[in-house]
């Protein structure tokens, strides 16, 4: 989820309760500047299910200027 910096400001109670449960991205002039996430979220299994998303054909830099081509 996508909020600015002025909605945060105004709902912060709403905005730490949906933190528990999704990222929350800071948005001031329409660049994020912030991301308000659980502490608690186990990172290692996200990371474990990104293995393998990669073909093995392609490398990782090959991958990276896929991406910002994309952009």
């Amino acid at each position: 989820m996508s909020i600015t910096a002025t909605e945060l400001k105004s709902n912060l109670g709403k905005y730490l309760l949906l933190s528990a449960t999704e990222d929350i991205y800071i948005t001031r002039n329409g660049k994020i500047v912030s991301k308000l996430t659980n502490p608690f979220t186990n990172r290692t299994e996200v990371a474990r299910s990104l293995f393998g998303v990669l073909p093995d054909t392609m490398t990782q830099e090959e991958a990276r200027e896929e991406r910002l081509s994309e952009l």
